[in-house]
């Protein structure tokens, strides 16, 4: 498995209403990020300040000029699910992500468990 390219589709493939926030998360931006919590309404993410209806895409992603990556505005206050991602093998197959190998795509039980591993620090371990 490669390292993380931040080529950004899982970014782009779940911020237009495929990503949830817990409501600690909400009450964390409400004090601490009023600039990300006014992109919340009804405990929906990334809904439009002035419209109140579903952005097609986060409002904190950054396409890097002239380069195939993206950075996030709010890294380290981002959503668990931003920070959970890729939870799996078949996730990341369905998502085309470029972290995958072919190795990865013929032993994907073993794929899993380094993905797993990768992710210790980021989340728990998926199935646990």
């Amino acid at each position: 498995m490669k390292e993380c390219t931040q080529c950004g589709k899982c970014c782009t493939k779940y911020s237009d209403g495929g990503l949830s926030a817990t409501d600690d998360e909400i009450a964390m931006w409400q004090l601490f990020r009023p600039d990300v919590a006014e992109y919340v309404k009804a405990g929906l993410i990334w809904m439009s300040p002035q419209s109140g209806k579903q952005l097609s895409l986060c409002p904190f992603l950054r396409k890097v000029p002239e380069q195939n990556i993206y950075t996030c505005d709010i890294y380290y206050d981002r959503p668990d699910d931003c920070k959970f991602y890729p939870v799996t093998i078949k996730q990341m197959i369905g998502d085309e992500c470029e972290m995958l190998e072919d190795d990865d795509l013929k032993h994907p039980e073993k794929a899993q468990q380094t993905l797993d591993r990768l992710m210790a620090d980021s989340r728990p371990a998926f199935g646990k």
